[in-house]
């Protein structure tokens, strides 16, 4: 099995322009044309889906409250381990420096990715779409 097929099995998303999982797995070590740009618009979505979440699940919750708990979910130590789970960092391109100082392993870097893919999903299949993805990892 190719190896974007397994994670395309792991995250549960087909992408209609595969070249969109290509950019959100390619580190800025590999090549100019790589994940930045999707990682700020996956943080920014994810962060707003997870909002949205929060504000219809706990309606009595104050606006700190509902604060504190999206920081905890959107926070790189909770991204990290998410991207851990489905082994993201075994799919990322990366430079030949990065990959000789572990930066497949690194916590940040696959957040990072992990964002990366949330805004590939975002540009290939609309907001929908990014729901449904979000929500196979943050459940409770």
């Amino acid at each position: 099995m190719e190896p974007t097929a397994v994670l395309i099995q792991r995250i549960d998303y087909v992408f209609k322009d595969e070249t969109l999982l290509q950019t959100a797995l390619t580190h800025r070590s590999a090549q100019s044309n790589n994940n930045e740009r999707m990682e700020f618009l996956g943080d920014a979505i994810l962060s707003y889906l997870i909002s949205i979440e929060l504000y219809q699940r706990f309606p009595e919750a104050t606006e700190g409250e509902l604060s504190r708990l999206r920081a905890s979910l959107v926070k790189g130590e909770t991204l990290g381990k998410i991207a851990n789970e489905i082994a993201l960092g075994d799919f990322l391109l990366m430079g030949s420096g990065e990959l000789k100082s572990g930066g497949y392993r690194r916590s940040s870097t696959m957040a990072d990715a992990f964002e990366a893919i949330i805004g590939a999903i975002y540009l290939d299949g609309g907001l929908a779409a990014t729901s449904d993805f979000i929500k196979r990892f943050f459940t409770a």
